[in-house]
């Protein structure tokens, strides 16, 4: 018996009616930053959907579960100081009307992350998917994490695991005004509700 790659594979699709991922549903949720342990490496298979993927998450996810978060937010690997992936999500922020998101060699390319950026810059926003340096958490207005289940998981606070520091957002208890839109906009799109200029939406009878 011994590790290689297959010479033929079966391909599985399983389908199921899902809530939301957070048990917060569209409600803002508390997120922390881990410093101490990495989900994903560069050059590694972060950026595909495989399983492995979220073992090395678990144990850090568990963590920040037990002490009251919903995900565990992750920084690069290499450096230690640039935003990466949220835990199950892809991570967004919002500022000076800009959608900004991570750009990394070890996050998945969520199709909710692109469908997202196309909305926004529909919407007459500026997109940017660059690094992102931990400080500049301090400087954002909105904060989310986004997925295919999730949709938009709007953040109240993020609570840096290490030293205590925390970072808040949506001070009246509620999503923020331009992710509520993002997030009511793509799900009215998903449903039929709005109309489909993207060509994202194939009907299948």
């Amino acid at each position: 018996m011994g590790v290689k790659p297959a010479d033929e594979y079966l391909f599985l699709i399983f389908a199921g009616p899902v809530g939301p991922y957070f048990k917060e549903g569209f409600n803002p949720v508390n997120i922390q930053l881990v410093k101490d342990a990495d989900r994903a490496a560069p050059k590694g298979t972060g950026i595909y959907k495989v399983g492995g993927n979220y073992a090395a998450s678990l144990q850090s996810g568990e963590r920040a579960h037990k002490e009251g978060f919903s995900a565990a937010l992750y920084v690069d690997s290499v450096e230690r100081k640039y935003l990466d992936e949220c835990g199950p999500a892809n991570f967004f922020a919002i500022k000076n009307n800009t959608y900004v998101t991570p750009k990394s060699d070890s996050i998945l390319p969520s199709i909710t992350n692109k469908s997202l950026m196309a909305l926004a810059e529909d919407m007459g926003m500026k997109v940017e998917r660059r690094r992102i340096p931990v400080e500049e958490l301090a400087e954002f207005d909105e904060v989310g994490a986004c997925g295919t289940a999730a949709v938009i998981s709007a953040v109240k606070k993020i609570v840096d695991r290490e030293t205590g520091k925390t970072w808040e957002y949506c001070k009246d208890g509620k999503p923020g005004p331009i992710s509520t839109k993002l997030y009511k906009h793509l799900q009215g799109i998903q449903y039929g509700d709005e109309p489909d200029k993207f060509g994202w939406i194939t009907i299948v009878k």
